[in-house]
């Protein structure tokens, strides 16, 4: 069965399209711009697998980020998450900002009439990393797809997905990045596939994750699977759920560190909460 699912964000099973000038083209419709994963012997020619077969025919896997990218899907999922948005000002989208603790992949901006930030969400990405290669299925395809005119036979090679590597990388970054949203009481979203966070929630303990989601809760994930839609392959929504700092170290198997200035005055209550004390809304 042929590896690829998506080339240069089109299905390989439309033979109808006009392949030669895609592969010729080299772009990627959802960041605009041409595909970045190229061969380091062949640096002049883009890769351009976007999914992979899984081990269901149904459920293809992402391997490329800007896969993520269809419709800015993900972006508009998140305006909930702007608490401080206000009717009147604008909404920016940025890439690759710098921050303690490494690069953001993206942020979703609230900004007034003076661009003065309001409000913002980051935004991690996280596909599937992949072991060996999936060149010789791909030279194999485009014979298929009658870009190569060659009757030579590629072997199968060794491709596989690295589930542990993917999952644990991600989670080891927010590990350092969400206390930082947390102090600042704004939000970090992991966006990735149902695949990738069923397997988080399998290989990991995730049973404390809040599904549905809390708006208080800093760290938010958002999982989408691929749906086939007119023979496409469509991107949609499948699950939301959401933690805190403390809730990324349980998840890592880590020692909780626990807030001190909090759990100080927090004892400092516990101690003088009593029948008298006990608050009645509306009563």
């Amino acid at each position: 069965m042929q590896k690829n699912r998506e080339l240069f964000t089109f299905p390989v099973s439309d033979r109808t399209l006009n392949w030669p000038a895609i592969i010729a083209e080299q772009s990627c419709r959802y960041s605009g711009k041409p595909c970045y994963k190229v061969r380091k012997s062949l640096p002049t020619v883009a890769i351009g697998t976007c999914t992979v077969a899984g081990n269901s025919p149904t459920h293809p896997l992402i391997v490329c980020p800007h896969r993520i990218l269809e419709r800015m899907q993900l972006f508009t999922d998140c305006l909930h998450l702007l608490t401080w948005h206000t009717p009147g000002n604008e909404l920016h989208v940025v890439s690759e900002v710098a921050m303690p603790g490494g690069f953001v992949d993206y942020f979703l901006i609230s900004a007034n009439e003076d661009r003065r930030v309001q409000d913002f969400v980051a935004l991690e990405i996280q596909t599937l990393d992949t072991t060996g290669s999936v060149w010789n299925e791909r030279a194999q395809l485009l014979q298929e797809l009658g870009v190569k005119n060659t009757s030579k036979s590629y072997p199968h090679s060794s491709y596989g997905i690295n589930w542990k590597m993917s999952a644990k990388t991600i989670l080891m970054q927010l590990h350092h990045k969400v206390s930082l949203f947390e102090s600042v009481n704004r939000h970090i979203v992991l966006v990735l596939q149902d695949e990738l966070l069923n397997y988080i929630k399998r290989e990991f303990t995730a049973d404390h994750l809040a599904n549905p989601p809390a708006t208080g809760d800093p760290m938010h994930f958002h999982s989408y699977r691929l749906e086939t839609k007119s023979k496409r392959l469509r991107l949609v929504l499948d699950c939301r759920c959401s933690t805190n700092s403390q809730g990324i170290t349980r998840l890592l198997g880590m020692p909780a560190v626990h807030d001190v200035r909090f759990q100080t005055i927090a004892d400092s209550l516990a101690k003088r909460i009593s029948d008298a004390t006990v608050f009645t809304p509306f009563s």
